[in-house]
């Protein structure tokens, strides 16, 4: 985080602060050699908002069960549920389930028989689930409309979706803290597990958690940066911000935890057996822990209304970023009245049809395939590599400090400069080739293996934002006239 996410933080909105331009045409302008850095971000943001919304369509859906008199997560009685079901809530604390190989607990059979209906494999389509498509259709209107009239009207939606969370993230820490085994969860939390510190995957699933939540490398920063007045104070804004997503992800960490422990105590199991990661964690760990509560119903309704919330800022953000790219790459085209309503309506129906496969019986197996690969680390590690590369190297990171004092009149503490020219690329190069050294193929569940044809779609996937890199510099330097240096840094910052 010290050494790649707050440098890049700082570098990117500084890049589209002083250019008043997108992910895109920012790159044009400091250092076209690299302006495939730009396309590749944008090509992450459309993978991302294709599956990403998808989560937010579960979340819907839980929304809307968590207003039924019982949780159906909670119980074994339900239609979908079969004799491997164990309602943990009537067993006593001596029942060790975790034990049990075939049983499975009734929020994980809600989330995998009666959400998803999930399929064999891949292979297996399976037919559309529409509960979940019609909620898909609900989070697309509610985000079109949300951001078609641009920055300033998504602006004052953002004001309620980006504080609202915190509220309801305090009502859950509090009700957290004071569950009976909550100390234990923190506990877990807070002691890291040594022997997995030498695991790559960790450090790669690491890396790209805070880089996703730092939105770096993606192009994001740059394109709200350029929303920014020149004289914008944006170091102290990005200092600011990034202690700001730092403590929140901390005490975020604690609210899970608090009732992951809760529920391990219950069950009478480690806590490592609870705990989930990805889709798991806030579709069956979560939602069995607060069946498990007092008032179910309304711990569901916070963790919910939470997660829709905070997954639409997101959703907004990426979805802005890709209509402030392009159109700032036709101008004269996308500035006239009516043309970015047009223009958003067709991205928004264009990642609609192609994620349909996603709410299919078969679609946590494609969802999965473009959050492991296309979205993954490895793309953002090779794009943040190269872009502090090409501003640290090509276009100076002596003159991007002085960029930074011209705008904000105070001067980056040295130690941007250093991460700038060695600390980012080499870190991010570094964990780069050590997570493609110990690869480890897609699974599902630990136990279901992908065909060979799926891992080649997933690299793909992969692929595709990160050859359009070279691709774009080589065509730059085939095109027009002048040395090398001149063709990588003849544009203009101002």
């Amino acid at each position: 985080m010290v050494t790649c996410a707050i440098p890049l933080f700082l570098l990117e909105t500084a890049i589209g602060q002083s250019t008043q331009q997108g992910g895109i045409t920012s790159w044009r302008k400091v250092c076209p050699l690299a302006e495939g850095i730009g396309y590749g971000g944008i090509l992450i943001l459309a993978y991302s908002a294709m599956y990403y919304i998808v989560i937010l369509a579960w979340a819907l859906l839980y929304l809307v069960f968590s207003f039924s008199s019982q949780l159906p997560w909670a119980t074994c009685t339900n239609f979908w549920n079969t004799d491997d079901c164990v309602d943990f809530s009537t067993q006593n604390r001596t029942f060790k389930w975790t034990n049990q190989p075939n049983i499975t607990s009734p929020a994980t059979e809600f989330w995998e028989r009666r959400v998803l209906a999930i399929s064999g494999g891949i292979e297996e389509v399976g037919s559309i689930r529409w509960e979940i498509l019609l909620c898909l259709i609900v989070m697309w209107v509610i985000s079109y409309f949300c951001i078609w009239k641009g920055v300033k009207s998504t602006g004052k939606v953002v004001y309620f979706t980006a504080t609202f969370p915190y509220l309801m993230l305090l009502v859950l820490l509090v009700r957290g803290l004071t569950l009976p085994g909550a100390l234990n969860g923190i506990v877990f939390y807070l002691l890291p597990e040594l022997s997995r510190l030498t695991d790559p995957q960790v450090w790669m699933e690491a890396g790209s958690q805070v880089f996703f939540s730092f939105g770096v490398g993606i192009g994001a920063l740059s394109s709200l940066g350029s929303y920014n007045i020149y004289n914008n104070n944006c170091y102290k804004d990005c200092l600011q911000l990034c202690l700001l997503n730092s403590v929140t992800s901390v005490v975020a960490g604690f609210a899970v935890f608090s009732v992951l422990g809760y529920m391990a105590h219950e069950l009478g199991t480690p806590i490592e057996e609870v705990a989930e990661s990805g889709p798991g964690l806030a579709f069956i760990a979560y939602p069995q822990a607060i069946a498990m509560m007092p008032l179910p119903q309304l711990w569901a309704i916070c963790f919910f209304v939470m997660i829709i919330l905070l997954g639409l800022d997101t959703q907004f953000v990426g979805m802005e970023v890709v209509m402030t790219s392009i159109t700032d790459i036709f101008p004269k085209v996308l500035r006239r009245r009516g043309r970015r309503e047009l223009l958003l309506l067709l991205y928004c129906l264009t990642c609609f049809f192609c994620q349909l496969i996603m709410v299919t019986e078969g679609g946590m197996y494609v969802f999965l395939l473009f959050d492991y690969y296309a979205c993954n680390g490895v793309c953002i590690l090779f794009l943040c590599a190269f872009e502090s590369l090409a501003m640290g190297w090509i276009f100076g990171a002596e003159n991007l400090n002085d960029v930074i004092e011209d705008m904000t009149g105070v001067r980056p503490n040295p130690f941007f400069k250093l991460c700038w020219l060695y600390l980012t690329p080499l870190v991010s190069l570094v964990s780069l080739v050590w997570s493609l050294v110990e690869y480890q193929p897609l699974t599902y569940n630990r136990w279901y293996v992908y065909p060979d044809w799926a891992y080649v779609i997933g690299w793909l996937l992969a692929l595709s934002s990160i050859l359009i890199v070279p691709v774009c510099a080589l065509i730059k330097m085939c095109a027009g006239s002048g040395t090398l240096r001149q063709k990588a840094c003849n544009g203009n910052i101002k």
